[in-house]
C-alpha cells in the first residue's frame, strides 16, 4: 500500500495527522504531507486507511 496527497484537494484540516501522526504531517502552509517514503509498513496500514477516511476533502489517496 502507498499513500499520497492530492494537493489540489487538501485544505489543511489536518485530520489525517490527528489520527495517524506517524504517517502525515504538514507543510509550511498547513497542508498535509506524507512522512514516509515508499510503501506503508503493514503495521500502519490501518492507520493510513483511517487517515484517508477522516479527510473531509478526500485528499488522501490510498494506492494498493
Amino acid at each position: 500500500m502507498r499513500i499520497r496527497i492530492d494537493a489540489d484537494r487538501c485544505q489543511g484540516h489536518q485530520m489525517c495527522a490527528v489520527v495517524a501522526p506517524e504517517l502525515f504531517g504538514s507543510d509550511d502552509f498547513g497542508n498535509a504531507t506524507i512522512l514516509i517514503e515508499g510503501a506503508v509498513p503493514p503495521e500502519l496500514e490501518a492507520k493510513a486507511r483511517r487517515g484517508a477516511g477522516t479527510c473531509p476533502e478526500q485528499a488522501v489517496i490510498i494506492e494498493d
